[in-house]
């Protein structure tokens, strides 16, 4: 089993300079350094800011013009080596930031990261920035500069870590930094525990993992074992679990904020946490397995921004619980056609055993709804292959019962670049989770053609009145690209969004 400390994503020093780039650049040492200036859409020569970085290391901005010829594309980079002696820096890394809103410093941002990775320093001289520009920035050079672990024989070469040292020139405000910081840092986390072998993390191991995490940051942690949730009636978990030789677990982490009252806003945020997913009796095909580590990356995100909660101190209290089972095949196996019991006494005709994230998440949800008393409840998982043939790699459907809700989170998403389509819970497809033989089918027993908004329908039975959201990130949370702000594998899509819709909640 891997360390704990394994999973803490490596990270840079941060600081801030608010002095000329001339007198930031003469305390530092220019050995390995690395200078970055943006691009903007107007050019080089648009901004005095931009001529007085270059002319700091000696390069004339219409000489540079004419020889590169750098793009102005957001995250486009045109790096310039310097010939050692008394120059103030040993490379100039020009970043195209477009219109420089946050989406395009957000890559600019990833860009720098990228190409500071494994350097000892980098200045970044992006001046007069708004607050959300700063966070966009700072949140891009982080995840750029993300490398996902990896497990290696002595011998191998290691993966590449993070620029040493980030210095920011300008006006920055330090809480927007530390936001942003908080943020990449559940993303990155959450990336860490999605890409761990299977063999390696099963339902014990991320309860251990949740455990210690949620320790170190201060939070409340709670472990159901297999044993507590027989006796507590927790069926959908047990069902899904039966085939593994892991058995399931429950988590449930608090964030309590300093002052809380119990008229303090209280969220529960509930992760999908299955550590592998074979498809059950209903098996996968053996290619529709490769990415199914991955399949616990709603409990990762739920996780990371729990551990960001504490950290950040959002004053909203929040309790996050992961839904923890492997979905295997054995003789022990749950089946299509069986009937089950959840948490609460409702009883779910298996349609499919390859539809085991719904099942797990409805144990959590009922439970939340009948104990924690939420004024919010928001669940996020890779539950569907509809939502990714819908919405592909960029953007999640979000499903509420509540027009409030949706705007805010949308709102989140659109701050963050962690973008949500408002997807309808339309009522006219509910009879296909009609059952002849128990109070409801868990899959569209009459097909309706569309796989995403029965599974949130079928959520939807267990929240009660409660206010709900639920977020699809089956299309977001993996990626097949190693570009930008992404590598491949987990994304921790949700983590930025969701801790920027808690701090704009309180």
């Amino acid at each position: 089993m891997p360390a704990p400390e394994l999973l803490v994503p490596a990270s840079s020093t941060w600081s801030v300079r608010s002095e000329p780039i001339a007198d930031v650049l003469a305390d530092l040492d220019p050995t390995d350094l690395v200078l970055a200036v943006p691009v903007p859409r107007d050019g080089l020569a648009s901004g005095e800011a931009v001529a007085a970085s270059l002319q700091v290391v000696g390069l004339d901005v219409a000489e540079v013009q004419a020889a590169h010829e750098p793009s102005s594309e957001p995250g486009a980079t045109t790096r310039i080596a310097l010939v050692p002696g008394d120059r103030a820096a040993r490379t100039v890394l020009l970043v195209g930031v477009g219109d420089a809103d946050p989406a395009a410093l957000r890559a600019a941002g990833a860009a720098v990261g990228r190409a500071a990775r494994g350097c000892s320093h980098v200045v970044v001289a992006f001046p007069g920035l708004a607050p959300r520009g700063q966070s966009a920035l700072v949140e891009g050079i982080a995840l750029g500069g993300y490398s996902s672990p990896r497990w290696l024989g002595a011998d191998a070469k290691p993966t590449t870590p993070p620029v040493a040292e980030v210095t920011l020139v300008g006006d920055h405000d330090d809480d927007v930094r530390r936001s942003a910081l908080a943020r990449a840092r559940a993303t990155m986390l959450a990336r860490n525990l999605a890409v761990v072998p299977s063999n390696t993390k099963n339902p014990a191991w991320m309860a251990a993992q949740a455990r210690t995490i949620g320790r170190r940051a201060g939070l409340g942690v709670k472990v159901w074992t297999d044993r507590d949730l027989k006796a507590q009636g927790f069926g959908g978990l047990l069902a899904v679990g039966s085939g593994s030789a892991t058995p399931p677990r429950l988590v449930e982490l608090t964030h309590t904020p300093e002052g809380a009252t119990a008229d303090t806003l209280h969220v529960v945020l509930v992760g999908k946490g299955i550590t592998f997913d074979t498809g059950g009796l209903d098996i996968k095909p053996a290619e529709g397995m490769l990415a199914m580590k991955t399949d616990m990356s709603g409990s990762a995100v739920v996780l990371a921004v729990l551990a960001a909660c504490a950290e950040l101190d959002v004053p909203v209290r929040v309790t996050g619980l992961l839904a923890l089972a492997e979905n295997a095949v054995s003789g022990s196996s749950y089946r299509p056609s069986d009937v089950i019991t959840m948490y609460g006494g409702r009883t779910v005709e298996i349609g499919n055993t390859d539809a085991e994230g719904r099942i797990v998440m409805a144990d959590a949800l009922a439970y939340a709804d009948a104990h924690l008393g939420p004024d919010v409840l928001l669940d996020i998982a890779t539950l569907t292959g509809a939502a990714r043939v819908a919405l592909g790699r960029s953007m999640a459907p979000v499903y509420a019962n509540d027009e409030a809700l949706t705007e805010a989170l949308v709102a989140a998403g659109q701050a963050t670049g962690e973008l949500l389509w408002p997807f309808p819970l339309v009522e006219d497809y509910r009879f296909a989770l009609d059952s002849v033989v128990a109070d409801i089918n868990h899959i569209a027993g009459t097909p309706v053609g569309a796989g995403s908004i029965t599974a949130a329908l079928f959520l939807r039975e267990f929240v009660g009145e409660r206010r709900w959201a639920h977020l699809d990130i089956a299309g977001v949370g993996r990626s097949d690209v190693d570009r930008g702000l992404f590598t491949k594998g987990g994304t921790g899509f949700g983590a930025r969004l969701l801790l920027t819709w808690l701090e704009e909640m309180a």
